[in-house]
């Protein structure tokens, strides 16, 4: 198979519009935790939550289930070593923007515990 460049992008072109509303309304979220939280004081090194972590894990064990049929997919034709590590790098992104997301939330409903 020879990909190049063009294809790639003419393929991206037509697989993300559908998606462009979520896209965006995760990036607002995201954007407002972050903020709101630095703004009253979150500092990412100064603060732990242990459950932030616990359900970002979750989201993103949970995400090989719910992802593929978000695409109108299906598990079952998850079947190349590619498809595998894009199922996988997607769900590594879910976990990681639902800790970026929960963990300013937290310390904004918790208070600047310490440990």
């Amino acid at each position: 198979m020879n990909f190049t460049l063009s294809g790639i992008l003419a393929v991206m072109s037509h697989a993300i519009p559908p998606f462009l509303p979520l896209i965006l309304a995760t990036l607002a979220l995201l954007v407002v935790a972050q903020l709101v939280g630095r703004l009253r004081g979150y500092r990412f090194a100064d603060y732990r939550c242990l459950p932030a972590g616990i359900i970002a894990l979750l989201a993103g064990v949970s995400s090989l289930w719910w992802l593929p049929m978000l695409t109108h997919s299906r598990l079952g034709l998850v079947a190349t070593v590619t498809d595998w590590a894009a199922l996988v790098a997607a769900a590594l992104g879910v976990a990681l923007i639902t800790w970026l997301v929960l963990h300013p939330l937290s310390y904004l409903v918790r208070g600047p515990r310490r440990h």
